[in-house]
């Protein structure tokens, strides 16, 4: 194995990525694999995580295992990973992934949809990292965590009217700073990344306008890839990342510099 391989091989290690059944979730979760990781995959979508360990496992040979997961449910989430942890004799890191998005004025939207949307977003991750820290420490293990926040919880996207989301991502990167400072104490890492504007099979559906002005707006001119985030997750959750920590990481083409 060579210099290169060592600073951001995950080999050996467990991976738990929620919201993993596809978009995101799904590529880095492959990403992981082919650099060394055993993938755990946690997704409401039980059947569709199912079919992407499945092809995570028969393109990279690694173990992997799907359950279906309801993040707004801590004790389901306490459970799931009780369970995975059975199943796969042990978990070493998270990437923190699931999530919605609700686009519609505040004006207009409902309390039960702004609930739904901070549940997922900013209760679940929160859930999920407490409870796989709670289980680090329980086992006595070291640990990292990388949350999804996004590049919306630094700015208010625009002409898409989505405070709910906006509000929900300003948390996790706050949040991640606070989880980072309260865990550190027992060698336990929590970052987070801030995605711009990602071409995946839901963005690919917006309405044309809308994606002409984000282009506009992002000095790079274009969409970001899903594998134009593999390479931080994958640091921030490899031993290379070891003295970093409560840090943000924005991939968006420069959207947030200008």
């Amino acid at each position: 194995m060579s210099t290169l391989e060592k600073l951001f091989s995950l080999e050996g290690k467990t991976v738990v990525v929620t919201g993993g059944a596809q978009g995101i979730g799904k590529v880095v979760a492959t990403k992981m694999a082919e650099v060394g990781a055993d993938i755990v995959i946690f997704d409401l979508q039980e059947e569709k995580a199912k079919e992407a360990a499945k092809e995570i496992h028969e393109s990279t040979g690694k173990r992997t295992a799907a359950y279906g997961l309801d993040v707004t449910n801590p004790a389901q989430v306490k459970e799931m990973i009780a369970k995975a942890d059975e199943d796969m004799q042990g978990l070493d890191l998270l990437f923190n992934n699931a999530g919605i998005v609700i686009q519609k004025s505040a004006y207009d939207v409902t309390p039960e949809e702004w609930t739904k949307v901070i549940n997922v977003n900013l209760n679940g991750e929160y859930y999920v990292a407490a409870e796989f820290a709670r289980y680090l420490k329980g086992k006595g293990k070291k640990g990292a965590i990388c949350n999804t926040a996004s590049m919306s919880g630094h700015i208010v996207n625009w002409p898409q009217e989505q405070a709910s989301y906006n509000a929900s991502k300003a948390g996790v990167i706050q949040m991640t700073k606070s989880l980072a400072v309260e865990y550190c104490k027992d060698g336990i890492r929590v970052n987070c990344i801030s995605p711009g504007y990602m071409y995946t099979d839901l963005t690919c559906h917006v309405n044309p306008e809308w994606q002409e002005r984000w282009m506009d707006m992002t000095p790079y001119g274009r969409y970001g890839q899903p594998e134009e985030l593999c390479g931080a997750v994958i640091y921030l959750l490899s031993d290379s990342a070891s003295f970093t920590s409560g840090t943000d990481l924005v991939i968006d083409g420069c959207f947030t510099a200008v």
